[in-house]
This record gives C-alpha cells, sequence and structure tokens, in this order.
C-alpha cells in the first residue's frame, strides 16, 4: 500500500508537502487491536491540517512499552489496516521507544496527542512549538481501550 512510507521516504515527503504549503499533521501510536476510539481520534486529528501522518510503533517498540504479549497483531497488519483510513495520509514504522527522532525529520505544523497527555508530557511538543508549530490534544473516547478489549475478550472466553 503506498501509504505506508520508510522513514527516508517520509522525510522527503514532508519537505514536498512543505514547500506546496501543505499544514502537517503528526500523532502517533501502537495502535494494536483498531476500534472505535481510535478511529474516532485518527478522524479528528486530520481535521486539523492537510495531511495526517502517523507514526507507528513497531513491533519491537511495542513490546518494550507494553510488555511481552503485545502486539497482538504484527507491525505489518496494523500498518496496513490504519493506512486503509480515509483519513491518514501515511503510515511510517519507527522502532525508538518513543517518535521523537521522527517528529525532528518531519517537523509538523501539529503535533497531535490524547487529551490523557499533559502538553510537557508529549515528546516533541518543545520541537514543534520552536519551529513555530502547535500542539492539539484530543479528547479520547472513554472506556475504551485495546486493554480493555483484551481483558473482555480474555473474560468472555477464558473466564479471567
Amino acid at each position: 500500500m503506498d501509504k505506508i512510507s520508510t522513514f527516508s521516504e517520509i522525510k522527503i515527503l514532508s519537505r514536498q508537502y512543505k514547500n506546496a504549503y501543505k499544514t502537517i499533521v503528526f500523532t502517533n501510536g501502537c495502535f494494536d487491536i483498531l476500534h472505535a476510539g481510535h478511529v474516532k481520534y485518527l478522524t479528528h486529528a486530520a481535521e486539523f491540517g492537510d495531511v495526517l501522518i502517523l507514526g507507528l510503533n513497531s513491533d519491537n517498540s511495542v513490546k518494550r512499552i507494553k510488555g511481552e504479549k503485545r502486539p497482538v497483531l504484527s507491525q505489518d497488519h496494523r500498518s496496513y489496516v490504519i493506512a486503509s483510513l480515509a483519513c491518514i495520509d501515511h503510515v511510517v514504522l519507527f522502532d525508538e521507544p518513543d517518535p521523537e527522532k521522527l517528529i525532528e525529520a518531519i517537523c509538523p505544523d501539529v503535533l497531535v496527542k490524547g487529551a490523557d497527555w499533559s502538553e510537557d508530557q508529549i515528546i516533541g511538543a518543545d520541537f514543534v512549538k520552536r519551529n513555530g508549530g502547535r500542539v492539539e490534544r484530543v479528547i479520547l473516547e472513554p472506556d475504551i481501550s485495546t486493554t480493555k478489549i483484551i481483558e473482555r475478550i480474555g473474560t468472555l472466553y477464558y473466564g479471567r
């Protein structure tokens, strides 16, 4: 799928978008088991600009953050499903525990995270603001998360 880009490709594409005066929006996450809360969040994020680039944690990165049993779905599966969303322009994998290097390469005009993050906790916020951009925090859907879905499956099928 041509929406899935490498680090090198996204650097070039970002420059092209900037040269065309497009507003670049960036967000990131694991997005393991895509659900309605994710879709609403990403749709809202896309409304902040012309191009939405999503930094997707690689399988190794997710394991470091969430533990050995995660991700449930592989990075190839997750990137394909996310790239299929109309609101997404590009998906780029990153292997680091945070997207700082990717944010600095893209230099987005708008950095979006969930409102569960305070602005001082958001990786890349200072960089984006220093470079003339802004940070937006989106209110998340209550009571839905990948972890809760996994727990519900465990309860329904395995009595855990």
